[in-house]
């Protein structure tokens, strides 16, 4: 096939040319070479592996763990007439099995998969089957232990590259530590080290961070101020009613957003936020993921999250366009105290975890030794009044087991209905003749779905029942008739946490957490809250030089607009001169205690100069005066 990228990418996806770095890892990767591309969000990371695939025979697998990402990238591929198909562990086995089966002969391009899937018997042996051209291996950050969202089923990757030996891998992240894009490639058994790395700076992004104890004030102000569409991120659902009920009552547009939505209200707000009829979407971090809209004014925080990593992902949403964008967080001290006790209660006690794992497998009604890949919905309310536990002890629980490989959860997947047609052309012919009261929603089915003998569609009943011109109900009703009379398989939409047993039940006192998955976690969680603290109180450094430090990037320079750079101008020195003073000043008290005057006469710069820099790092609390009126520098 032609490997000329550019047309492929003018072709289906309607781009002259491409963004910075996308070309270089398609390049790369279309070279056959192990690759690493490290891209902010909105990068545009899914084409570096979609353009190349397309220029290849054969077919891309993508691993990735998000459900609901995956959906919409099939979506969008069938949509540019692109064959394409996905794999998780909301599906039926027999859904899988004919998936995999149309993999291998159906001329499909893209197979994505859900990591836990890998391992499974049943794709291990279609595999040598699958003419592979590209594994693409999205969130990569998730196969290091020393990421922040560590899965163990990423390490099975590795297995399946012993299958595969001369099919690169393009693995895929939008922010990783330096120490995790080492370990990325080494867990992954690049053949020799290749990153491509876009910059983390963000230029036309101003980062502020504002002490406030009246957030909806505060909120209110900055979008009075500032024009344009926002998302305000909040932690718990309640908040996301409640701000945007604020909001609306102070006269701006806006709506909420989380995981609880049914599917139909979260596409409908979606759409509404997208098209500026809803000017801010107030959300949990459930909103975000996949979603591509370049004109976001500003982001908001109206709590401070657990890692600079997600912090930086989700202020990233702002200023894609390139225009001037603001990055706000706003943060009161109890924000802090509650930072720190979101440390306790993500790390239960382990024989807690080891509680909820045996309740687990007692609610599900699996013996010990059996549900090896074994998919449940979990009702998590009704789970949490069986056994008396509180919802967040068992959402931590099972992220540590996930953690230790024995169970994957996904939180809130919604799975659309899905109807596969199980008589051939003739057999349904007679089947309408013989039902006529059937015959009509037969022929909506077909005229408005491709492709219902040979693979499941994801199918939508409302949509259905406009065309019919009657109720969702009546449409329910008839595909049910024709799943019992063996005419259709036909899935009911559910919308509902998911468990998956990785390992077969094991009984408690053979659960093993290595330091790995429970000490050493919880002490990197805890650093990764310790910077996020830092990021928040330091008023003295520039918040931009901070979040390129936490990414490695060590020889920026200030950005001038984040709050600390206003204020620094404020004193009417250059940022070179400030930096100058200020790291005089804080050397010359590291090894003796002066007081101002004595500090200002022992520095060879303008006086003047040097009083503002002292004045400046007194406000922002980093010179104290001790009892006896000489500066100290806190901390």
């Amino acid at each position: 096939m032609s490997t000329n990228y550019r047309e492929i990418l003018k072709q289906y996806w309607g781009y002259d040319s491409f963004r910075s770095l996308q070309e270089d890892i398609i390049k790369s990767v279309g070279e056959g070479k192990d690759t690493l591309g490290l891209m902010p969000t909105g990068g545009g990371k899914s084409i570096t592996f979609q353009v190349p695939a397309m220029s290849k025979e054969g077919i891309c697998l993508v691993v990735t763990p998000l459900i609901a990402l995956m959906r919409d990238q099939v979506e969008n591929l069938k949509q540019k007439g692109i064959k394409a198909l996905a794999i998780h562990s909301g599906l039926t086995n027999n859904e899988i099995l004919i998936a995999l089966e149309n993999s291998i002969h159906g001329g499909f391009k893209f197979l994505y998969l859900s990591p836990e899937r890998l391992a499974t018997d049943l794709f291990l042996k279609k595999l040598p089957y699958l003419n592979v051209n590209i594994l693409a291996v999205d969130e990569a950050h998730c196969i290091s232990q020393w990421g922040y969202d560590f899965r163990p089923s990423y390490l099975k990757i590795a297995d399946i590259r012993q299958n595969i030996p001369d099919v690169p891998v393009l693995a895929l992240t939008a922010t990783a530590t330096p120490i995790v894009v080492n370990d990325i490639q080494e867990k992954l058994l690049f053949k020799e080290k290749n990153l491509f790395q876009k910059s983390f700076e963000r230029k036309n992004l101003a980062y502020v961070v504002r002490n406030s104890e009246d957030k909806n004030q505060q909120m209110l102000h900055i979008l009075q101020s500032i024009k344009g569409t926002s998302i305000i991120y909040v932690r718990n659902r309640k908040k996301t009613r409640d701000y945007a009920q604020f909001l609306l009552q102070n006269g701006i547009s806006a709506d909420y957003f989380h995981a609880g939505l049914t599917q139909k209200s979260k596409d409908l707000r979606q759409e509404q936020w997208k098209k500026n009829q809803t000017r801010v979407m107030v959300s949990t971090n459930a909103f975000g993921m996949g979603i591509d809209k370049p004109d976001v004014r500003t982001v908001i925080h109206t709590d401070a999250p657990d890692s600079l990593e997600a912090y930086f992902q989700e202020a990233g949403r702002a200023g894609r366009d390139e225009n001037k964008a603001y990055a706000v967080l706003l943060w009161s001290p109890m924000d802090i105290t509650q930072l720190k006790k979101n440390i306790a209660n993500s790390f239960p006690e382990i024989e807690i975890v080891k509680k909820v794992y045996d309740s687990l497998g007692n609610f599900f009604q699996i013996p010990v030794g059996d549900g090896l890949n074994e998919t449940y919905d979990f009702n998590l309310g009704r789970f949490c009044a069986a056994f008396g536990f509180n919802i967040i002890t068992v959402v931590s629980s099972l992220k540590i087991l996930q953690g230790a490989g024995y169970v994957s959860f996904s939180e809130d997947v919604n799975i659309p209905s899905k109807l596969k047609i199980l008589y051939n052309n003739l057999e349904l012919y007679k089947f309408q003749i013989a039902y006529e009261k059937y015959d009509a929603l037969i022929k909506i089915l077909l005229r408005s779905y491709t492709g219902l003998f040979t693979e499941y569609a994801a199918i939508d009943e409302e949509l259905v029942s406009k065309r019919l011109d009657t109720t969702r109900t009546e449409v329910y009703d008839s595909l049910q008739f024709l799943d019992k009379s063996g005419v259709v398989q036909y899935i009911p939409q559910r919308q509902t946490p998911l468990v998956t047993f990785t390992e077969r039940r094991q009984q408690t006192h053979h659960l093993l957490f290595p330091p790995e998955v429970y000490k050493k976690r919880k002490e990197q969680h805890k650093n990764r809250v310790d910077a996020v603290i830092d990021y928040i109180s330091k008023s003295h450094i520039c918040r931009s030089k901070m979040l390129l430090h936490y990414f490695g990037q060590n020889s920026s320079d200030n950005c001038g607009q984040c709050d600390v750079c206003i204020n620094m101008k404020k004193t009417e020195l250059t940022d070179k001169e400030f930096e100058t003073i200020k790291l005089c000043v804080i050397e010359k008290l590291s090894y003796q205690r002066l007081t101002a005057e004595q500090l200002v006469k022992s520095i060879k710069f303008n006086q003047d100069k040097v009083w503002k820099v002292i004045a400046w790092l007194e406000d922002a609390g980093i010179l104290l005066t001790d009892e006896e009126g000489k500066l100290v520098v806190s901390g």
